[in-house]
């Protein structure tokens, strides 16, 4: 890096110093004019970057992205974003655009909803407000393909604490329209003046947050993505946007799934002696009886090594949770909203001394229950090598009462 353009850093970073302590935005755009007009969104990830591993915390950042924006969004929103056809980049910016109309028709029905006097006035927008935050809960896709695909890349290339800030408001998102969905449903038990005003402020904060989130996300994270990540790192992730899926309202034009596969590496077809078997203690299987078997096992599992970088997931049929392979090689923390990651810490930490050998969770997704454990992984010699994550949906299991034994079996 050349002296100027380090300056140049060292003034954004003081730029930055002076908006945190309460500097107005007015006044910091008057006096690093020379500075902002040719910014560019590199620059910011770079500067929040060194900020944030100097001890500013990562909260505070991403508190006051809006002063930020309100510095640096005119000289963002006058870059021209170049991007190739089929890019993923092109799909999550259209599908940005999408999802703010679909925010502004209910931030409408719901305006609509705080100017009535009851709710025999309104039974039909409530009605509608609650089709139209299903459909806002129905974008999941969208936020798990950032969060699996485009941030792995982006710490690939050494971008880390952007998909942080992001994936911290993806969190707040959804806590948002759980909020409206919860409202929408106990309308009918709610005293109706106090229900129209908190749906009202909830719906005009998801509004709020959406249109900044995107924003950012267009003029900074995507333009950085498109600068570090490579070509045949984008026709990877294509790939991988194609199997996690799309949403209902994701313009078709531009997820024909592209048929595309991954060159993997060939397996050894020498393995422990015997061709082509690996041998086991009790008993050996080849490469794909292994992989076969993993995949159909009834739950999901993926495994951490010792040095918390995930090594392996399967492929089980109708997986709880999205893996894709730009997990592999990832600090499983890089895998966590950042809330949780101290209570990872934790669980491994408790592994790796011997204290604990298994941790268990259950939790509610939708109308199932789903058992979540952890187990520590050890050698014969009680040597820890890893993490074993398993995720099982248990709703069925439940349900299971008295016996249906093999005789019982019918065809």
């Amino acid at each position: 890096m050349d002296k100027s353009t380090e300056n140049r850093k060292e003034l954004l970073k003081g730029l930055v110093r002076q908006l945190h302590a309460g500097t107005s935005p007015q006044e910091v755009k008057e006096k690093f004019k020379s500075i902002l007009k040719d910014l560019n969104p590199m620059e910011i990830v770079k500067v929040e970057e060194e900020l944030i591993r100097e001890g500013l915390p990562r909260e505070d950042v991403q508190e006051l992205c809006e002063i930020h924006l309100a510095v640096f969004g005119e000289q963002l929103e006058r870059q021209e974003i170049e991007k190739t056809s089929g890019n993923p980049v092109n799909v999550l910016m259209e599908e940005h655009k999408m999802i703010i109309k679909i925010s502004e028709k209910l931030a409408a029905v719901t305006a609509e909803i705080l100017r009535a006097e009851g709710t025999d006035q309104v039974d039909v927008k409530i009605s509608e407000a609650g089709h139209i935050i299903q459909e806002l809960m129905g974008a999941e896709s969208h936020y798990l393909r950032e969060e699996n695909v485009l941030f792995p890349l982006l710490e690939k290339h050494g971008i880390t604490e952007p998909p942080k800030i992001m994936w911290m408001e993806h969190d707040q998102i959804r806590n948002l329209k759980k909020r409206v969905h919860g409202q929408v449903e106990s309308c009918k038990t709610a005293q109706f003046q106090e229900f129209k005003k908190q749906i009202y402020e909830s719906v005009k904060s998801l509004s709020s947050l959406l249109v900044s989130h995107f924003f950012k996300e267009n003029n900074i994270l995507f333009p950085t993505a498109l600068q570090v990540i490579t070509e045949q790192e984008w026709k990877d992730a294509k790939v991988e946007f194609d199997e996690i899926g799309y949403c209902s309202f994701t313009p078709k034009n531009l997820i024909r799934v592209s048929g595309q596969k991954r060159v993997e590496k060939p397996a050894s077809e020498s393995v422990g002696g015997v061709e082509g078997l690996v041998e086991f203690e009790t008993g050996s299987l080849s490469k794909s009886e292994i992989e076969a078997i993993l995949n159909r096992l009834p739950v999901d599992i993926t495994f951490i090594d010792k040095d918390d970088y995930v090594k392996y997931f399967n492929k089980a049929e109708g997986r709880i949770f999205v893996r894709t392979k730009s997990v592999l090689g990832r600090k499983v923390q890089q895998c966590h909203p950042q809330k949780s990651v101290h209570v990872v810490n934790k669980i491994l930490e408790s592994f790796k001394t011997g204290k604990r050998n298994v941790a268990e969770f259950w939790i509610q997704l939708k109308e199932h229950t789903i058992y979540i454990r952890y187990f520590a992984i050890r050698d014969s010699e009680g040597k820890y090598l890893g993490t074993l994550e398993v995720s099982q949906d248990i709703t069925d299991v439940k349900k299971i009462q008295g016996e249906k034994r093999l005789l019982d079996w019918e065809d």
